[in-house]
């Protein structure tokens, strides 16, 4: 094997490749990074048995052929090489890379024992890239970070009606977005889940491409998803469960609400949170005009902060996490908020908030991203 490449598409291609390798991988091998080439062709991978990540780039290629060598190493050295094309090659069972007045020399590990790197041909559909991008950033941060629960560790994905609905939960919150889909397959309605650690890289690396091509595989051998855009794809099993039915927790009309502006919001939330302890639940009293913020903290540090509000319906008293509420705001990407209050069966007791988009104070409300919030939404 041996080659020589650019040193600025070498460094972006085996950093992708690296991005997705396990922190602690079961086998040695696992932590490689697959480096191939033939016909003026250079494909680096990565494969863990559960996600793997591909990119072909050109490259002047002498000698045909493969090696496998540490993928977080070969990643860091990539980013430092100085500005000079990149040339690589296999002597005997070492690496040798060279770029400009540095060069490297990495042992290689068994290829022959690497396990196959996924290829997947067939298409489900595609989605605009910027998009899907966007509802990934929105979704994915109300995923559950606890192991415990693996299938609300994922994003789900629901195709149906020209449209891909991603949702994600921590029993805390639902967030929920609807993008259009471009349906290629036969099958007019599949569902995915979807670790969100992937799908959140998925949303940063295929960000500009344009158009990105998912497919749905599920059959007697294995179930996966894999998306591709450019000349890079990624794959990854799906989460086996079943996913809570948090779509029946939404309610079909508000009529209790209030509209405000997002960013007054954002602002006044994050400085009455500063007395607060961490866990601790901001109180929000909403009446016609104005919503009044307060928080009482630790040795007697207290904060009130009023916000100009329209009111729609009754007065209503809230009491909500700080960040989980920022992360709404922040994700309807939208001037103004909507903040529609639920009841419950106990009249004291407010039910989950649902917040949505609007694009001017007097507007109707945009319904293609909603966030649920209430503490122990799932638990009730």
């Amino acid at each position: 094997m041996r080659f020589t490449v650019n040193r600025d598409v070498f460094s972006e291609a085996v950093s992708f490749a690296a991005k997705l390798l396990p922190q602690r991988p079961t086998q040695p091998l696992l932590s490689g990074a697959l480096i191939e080439v033939v016909d003026g062709e250079l494909t680096l991978s990565s494969f863990d048995y559960e996600t793997s990540a591909r990119t072909t780039v050109t490259a002047d290629v002498v000698e045909p052929g493969r090696a496998l060598v540490s993928g977080r190493l070969l990643g860091e050295i990539a980013q430092r090489l100085p500005h000079s094309d990149v040339e690589v090659s296999l002597v005997e069972t070492r690496v040798q890379i060279r770029c400009g007045s540095a060069s490297f020399s990495l042992p290689a590990m068994p290829v022959e024992e690497y396990p196959q790197v996924p290829r997947i041909d067939a298409v489900s559909g595609t989605v605009p890239a910027d998009a899907f991008a966007e509802a990934i950033a929105q979704v994915s941060l109300a995923a559950s970070k606890d192991d415990v629960t693996p299938v609300i560790t994922g994003v789900q994905f629901e195709i149906g009606d020209n449209a891909l609905t991603l949702t994600a939960t921590d029993r805390y919150r639902v967030a929920t977005r609807r993008i259009d889909w471009q349906q290629v397959a036969q099958d007019e309605t599949q569902t995915a889940l979807v670790p969100a650690k992937v799908v959140i890289e998925v949303g940063k690396t295929f960000a500009g491409d344009g158009v990105v091509q998912v497919a749905i595989v599920k059959d007697n051998e294995r179930e996966l998803i894999a998306f591709s855009g450019g000349n890079k794809t990624v794959t990854s099993l799906l989460i086996k469960g079943n996913y809570p039915p948090v779509g029946r927790l939404f309610p079909e009309q508000l009529d209790n609400y209030a509209v405000i502006n997002t960013g007054d919001l954002v602002e006044a939330v994050g400085r009455v949170g500063l007395v607060l302890e961490r866990e601790a639940a901001l109180r929000f009293s909403f009446s016609e005009g104005q919503v009044t913020l307060e928080a009482a903290g630790t040795e007697t540090a207290q904060a009130v902060e009023n916000v100009d509000t329209h009111l729609v319906g009754d007065e209503m008293v809230v009491s909500l996490k700080p960040q989980f509420l920022l992360d709404g705001l922040r994700s309807t990407h939208s001037e103004f908020a909507r903040i529609g209050f639920t009841r419950t069966e106990n009249p004291s007791k407010p039910g989950p908030v649902l917040i949505t988009s609007q694009r001017s104070k007097d507007d109707a409300d945009q319904q293609d991203y909603r966030y649920l919030l209430q503490p122990n939404l799932l638990l009730r």
